[in-house]
């Protein structure tokens, strides 16, 4: 039973619990009678064997086995109890020690979810944003489209720029050392790896037959050790040009993309290009709208929870190799849609900086992205928000679908990020809250 509950901080609770001994003993009893009818001892029927020597010879192993029971169905007990809601295992403040026929008393430190005091969100306001698709942008569209079209024919003339061009290496050698057979073999075998950025300005002007020669260094990451640090002299001869031929827009033209006409590719363009243009300025301005909540609602943020997101945060930097300039404005979960509190945050240059400054440079960012959880977790809960099993299916045939992948691979995913569905099924409960704050906000037309 709950005993008491002492606040050490808004997030964090000392819990007092007694498991009384007749419930224990119950416990004891029924397992050490189901062991019995199991046990087989020399010299007694099954399951008849006296109670003493079932409880000598597995009366510790039962114990150990009904205290891993009871203790967890009464602290979830007390939780209920004191109305708590965990973000964390809790830890024994001392260990305890268990007599037979005496109340088990426990000590149990946890942290918990805020709650948070007149949560109010009536008053959310955010800026009209004005979609417009204008003349260039459909142009940019189209020059796109029909880059994609484009087609290669093979050219007797000199290289242009957008040529396509192939080529075989012809011979490599260090600039200062030898370069063994073995090494050249390598080498030859890295192809467009060796090729220098300005390669295409070494190319203009040539044509078919022609050699090429250019320098080229490799860095520390470089994969043949032998060659990093060093300069390398390399010839390739040019095989073939082909030169690139853009359809003409027309009727044609929208016909071979799927459309019966130019006009109604250009009408399909312009209502892709609003729309586009129309859910960027939604997800700016539902940021705003957790900016807001974020600034109007103090609390304290559970260090678990702080903790994780920083573990996530840096797990994103590492990846991404983002490690330079602002953080800037940034979307979370961009592959499920949902929007995370925009940040702007200077931060160093975090390369070749330690954990510890890694994690100070990142710790503002991660409160807000904690902050904005919880409250967008209570908003949910105080508006009775839910997430159905079709509501999952149809996220994952629409991530599906844009993946160009099985609904089954999109599943394993986050079964294998998540362990389960249940991240999914956060993203989509907060888009529905986000959702319905920016349904409920006054939008406030700009100048």
């Amino acid at each position: 039973m709950l005993q008491a509950v002492e606040d050490i901080s808004s997030t964090k609770k000392r819990l007092r619990i007694e498991i009384p001994s007749d419930i224990i003993e119950k416990e004891i009893e029924n397992s050490l009678e189901k062991v019995r009818q199991k046990t087989n001892l020399p010299g007694f029927r099954p399951g008849k064997a006296p109670m003493n020597l079932i409880e000598k010879r597995f009366g510790k192993k039962v114990e150990a086995e009904v205290l891993e029971k009871v203790i967890p169905e009464f602290y979830g007990k007390a939780l209920k109890e004191a109305d708590l809601k965990p973000v964390a295992m809790p830890v024994l403040d001392e260990q305890f020690t268990f007599q037979r026929n005496s109340p088990l008393n426990l000590s149990l430190t946890v942290e918990v979810m805020p709650k948070i005091e007149n949560l109010d969100y009536a008053a959310i306001k955010a800026k009209d944003v004005h979609v417009v698709v204008d003349e260039a942008e459909l142009e940019n569209a189209l020059k796109n489209l029909q880059e994609q079209k484009a087609l290669y024919q093979v050219a007797e003339k000199e290289i242009e720029k957008d040529d396509l061009v192939t080529f075989d290496y012809v011979d490599c050698e260090l600039v200062e050392g030898e370069t063994t057979p073995s090494l050249r073999e390598e080498v030859l075998k890295l192809g467009n790896k060796l090729l220098p950025k300005d390669i295409e300005e070494k190319l203009i002007g040539r044509k078919k037959g022609d050699t090429v020669e250019f320098t080229t260094s490799f860095e520390e990451d470089f994969k043949v050790k032998e060659l990093v640090g060093k300069a390398l002299q390399v010839k390739i001869m040019i095989n073939e040009v082909k030169h690139k031929v853009l359809p003409a827009i027309d009727d044609e033209f929208a016909k071979d993309v799927g459309y019966g006409s130019i006009s109604e590719l250009n009408e399909k363009i312009k209502e892709n290009l609003y729309q586009f243009k129309k859910d960027q300025a939604t997800k700016i301005q539902k940021a705003e709208i957790v900016r807001q909540l974020i600034e109007s609602n103090d609390f304290e943020i559970p260090e678990t929870l702080l903790n994780n997101e920083l573990d996530s945060l840096i797990m994103e930097e590492s990846i991404s190799g983002k490690r330079s300039g602002k953080l800037g404005e940034a979307k979370r979960r961009d592959d499920s849609g949902s929007v995370e509190v925009i940040s702007e945050v200077n931060k160093p240059d975090l390369r070749d900086q330690s954990e510890e400054e890694i994690r100070s440079a990142l710790k503002e960012k991660a409160l807000r992205n904690v902050r904005a959880s919880i409250l967008i977790r209570a908003i949910g809960q105080k508006e009775g928000i839910t997430v159905t099993e079709d509501e999952i299916g149809d996220r994952i045939s629409v991530m599906a679908k844009r993946l160009s992948v099985q609904p089954e691979a999109v599943m394993n995913f986050y079964r294998t990020k998540d362990g389960s569905l249940e991240g999914l099924r956060q993203m989509i409960f907060e888009d529905k809250v986000l959702d319905l704050l920016f349904s409920r906000a006054t939008i406030e037309k700009g100048e």
